[in-house]
């Protein structure tokens, strides 16, 4: 497949408006770690926007930077991180997941896609912290939305609409986005329980309190064994991880007291990681390392956290691996290789609590089906409408969230 690389933006609304007027379509890549996320692009140009790279802007005193699509995140994170800050959204990396490679993935894949880590619970997603986008859209125009100012209300908010549409709207080329100050320290509490539902009620009771927990995330006992992190490989049980951050003796006395709380419910089993240990539970959670080998189909389950153990007996009937993240409002699925669940066996599951899945690793021929959830009439007719208004001759990822759009 042929590649091209622009430069600039100049030069990328060169390539657009040439496949415009071509209509030839593009497979719009950043590093391509999330090639295997969505169904795969029938197209015979790749536009690779690694070249669009570099930070332009970062003020700290304002909490805000911009950079260029292609710039690595790990560049983004280790400029933060030079200052104390971080991206609040803490996204995770599917290089791996997805058949890819890790540490890999662009600034703009990340906004394209929506990733959000464990932390969105209580700092929002991916989209809730971009600011201001330099993109071209599929009239190979360029188009500038969006501020430096979180309070930034002119005209109609396309951050929002652009990202999670994984290129299929427009080909961003700069980004401006909200950073925030990284917590002091990180110290989670470990809640060791009999059952996943158990443990999913815990994780729900916790975020309903007034110590400010900013993750929580139930480990089975398959996912758990395989931590780096010795307290929780070798606990044998079902764990639910609750992270706090902030100032030492903020955390410290708010590990205290939710332990106590818990403890005044029902009979709990508590540990704690504190620094580096709680730091390394919650980056091998965010990055699904804990589900073990990258084969097979994954799902992804979006359900109301209150819903989630409700759902736990149903899904043992058919995925050996699981992992549950945002209290159990993210539910990991890596189904059983000999209990044959398909597509209609998952979306029946999730379906029956109002949620809906999303596949993130497959086959080719299950990725070409539905990836993603299937849209009724109504809302599909408004996506299509959506499409057209930006790319009017479908010429970026055509079909790469749904077929024919």
């Amino acid at each position: 497949m042929r590649r091209v690389t622009p430069r600039s933006i100049a030069e990328l609304e060169q390539v657009v408006a040439w496949a415009v007027a071509e209509e030839k379509p593009l497979e719009v890549l950043g590093a391509g770690s999330k090639r295997g996320f969505g169904r795969p692009v029938d197209a015979d140009l790749e536009l690779v926007t690694s070249e669009l790279a570099g930070i332009d802007m970062y003020e700290p005193a304002e909490l805000v930077m911009s950079a260029g699509a292609g710039t690595p995140l790990a560049e983004i994170e280790a400029a933060l991180a030079g200052k104390n800050q971080m991206l609040a959204f803490e996204p995770a990396d599917y290089g791996a997941i997805t058949g890819g490679e890790a540490a890999r993935q662009t600034i703009g894949g990340v906004f394209a896609a929506n990733v959000s880590g464990p932390r969105r619970i209580a700092a929002g997603a991916a989209r809730d912290h971009l600011l201001g986008l330099q993109l071209v859209t599929g009239h190979g125009q360029i188009v500038k939305t969006g501020g430096r100012v979180v309070k930034n209300v002119t005209g109609y908010d396309l951050c929002k609409l652009l990202t999670g549409s994984f290129g299929t709207l427009a080909v961003m080329s700069h980004l401006t986005f909200k950073v925030l100050p990284a917590p002091e320290t990180s110290g989670t509490l470990l809640v060791a329980r009999a059952d996943e539902a158990s443990a999913i009620e815990v994780a729900c009771r916790a975020m309903g309190t007034a110590f400010d927990v900013s993750a929580a995330a139930v480990l089975p006992p398959e996912a758990a064994a395989r931590s780096t992190v010795e307290a929780v490989r070798g606990a044998g049980r079902t764990l639910a991880a609750l992270r706090l951050e902030g100032p030492a003796p903020s955390v410290a006395y708010r590990l205290r007291a939710l332990r106590a709380a818990l403890g005044e419910a029902e009979a709990v089993e508590c540990s704690s990681l504190e620094g580096d240990a709680s730091r390394l539970i919650w980056r091998e959670i965010r990055d699904l390392s804990l589900l073990g080998e990258a084969k097979g189909p994954l799902w992804r389950l979006s359900v109301a956290p209150t819903a989630a153990a409700g759902m736990v007996d149903r899904l043992a009937e058919f995925a050996s691996e699981r992992l549950y993240d945002w209290s159990g409002g993210l539910v990991w699925l890596r189904p059983s290789t000999d209990a044959g669940a398909g597509e209609q066996d998952v979306r029946s599951a999730v379906a029956q609590v109002g949620g809906h899945a999303t596949l993130v690793r497959g086959d080719a021929d299950a990725r070409r089906a539905a990836p993603f959830q299937p849209q009724p009439p109504a809302l599909r007719a408004l996506t299509g409408r959506v499409k057209r208004s930006f790319d009017p001759k479908a010429v970026l990822n055509p079909g790469r969230m749904y077929a024919g759009i």
